[in-house]
């Protein structure tokens, strides 16, 4: 007689699950164990399952065994192609259950739940300041350790994130892709196409605390907040007058030097 499909004789005495095969129980019980039977001949790293050694070991060779049909980029792991597919297929199979926005990888998922739960595990070991991703968490060390690993290829300058480098990059392509809807001025970054909007929006969301007079740039707050606190941070190399404004010690250098130009 046929055993039936579903028949698990093999129970973990630790979790209970069952198993239809002693084999996968013997396999499952590393679980429970931590024993790590299997070791790379390379690096001597340990794995719990003969699969996760062989798969391992690619590390070392470079195989690839797996390719996608689609543009025959080649995977070491068969899980890493599953992921790969989905940007050809489109298909997001992990969804929020909050929002109901939807995801290729379960990690993304994870990440994005930190949105509405508000969880930052990621700490910083310096200032203790937490972040909700680990990527964050990198970009936010070279502040404090000063690295800067993105360098422009055509003036060498160095930029600590990846982004400030595209930002850069395009003084020297000239390239101008953010454009006001309004007047059709363009902008090289979005921070500044922001700040022009105010001009057509009269938004001016930067308050003095003292006077409370607003400003739609928070450099002209930075700029105002000096005629409360009487801070003069621009000084002349020639008398050593100090003033409030870069504006007004330009025009006092130029007393000096007798430049009358505008």
């Amino acid at each position: 007689m046929e055993k039936h499909k579903d028949h698990k004789p093999h129970q973990c005495s630790e979790c209970l699950k069952c198993f239809s095969k002693k084999g996968s129980l013997v396999a499952h019980m590393r679980v429970h164990t931590g024993d790590k039977p299997y070791q790379c001949s390379e690096c001597l790293k340990c794995f719990s399952e003969k699969g996760s050694l062989v798969a391992h070991m690619r590390v070392h060779t470079g195989d690839k065994p797996y390719q996608c049909s689609e543009c025959l980029k080649c995977f070491s792991k068969k899980g890493s192609l599953v992921r790969h597919m989905r940007v050809h297929t489109g298909d997001k199979p992990y969804q929020c259950s909050e929002c109901l926005k939807c995801f290729s990888e379960k990690g993304s998922l994870v990440a994005h739940m930190r949105v509405h739960t508000g969880d930052k595990p990621y700490q910083c070991s310096e200032c203790l300041k937490c972040f909700s991703e680990k990527g964050n968490l990198v970009a936010h060390m070279r502040v404090h350790t000063g690295d800067k690993p993105y360098q422009c290829s055509e003036c060498l300058k160095c930029f600590s994130q990846k982004t400030s480098l595209v930002a850069h990059m395009r003084v020297h392509t000239g390239d101008k892709p953010y454009q006001c809807s309004e007047c059709l001025k363009c902008f090289s970054e979005k921070g500044n196409l922001v700040a022009h909007m105010r001009v057509h929006t009269g938004d001016k969301p930067y308050q003095c605390s003292e006077c409370l007079k607003c400003f739609s740039e928070k450099g002209n707050l930075v700029a105002h907040m000096r005629v409360h606190t009487g801070d003069k941070p621009y000084q002349c190399s020639e008398c050593l007058k100090c003033f409030s404004k870069k504006t007004h010690l330009v025009r006092h250098t130029r007393e000096h030097s007798g430049d009358k130009t505008c």
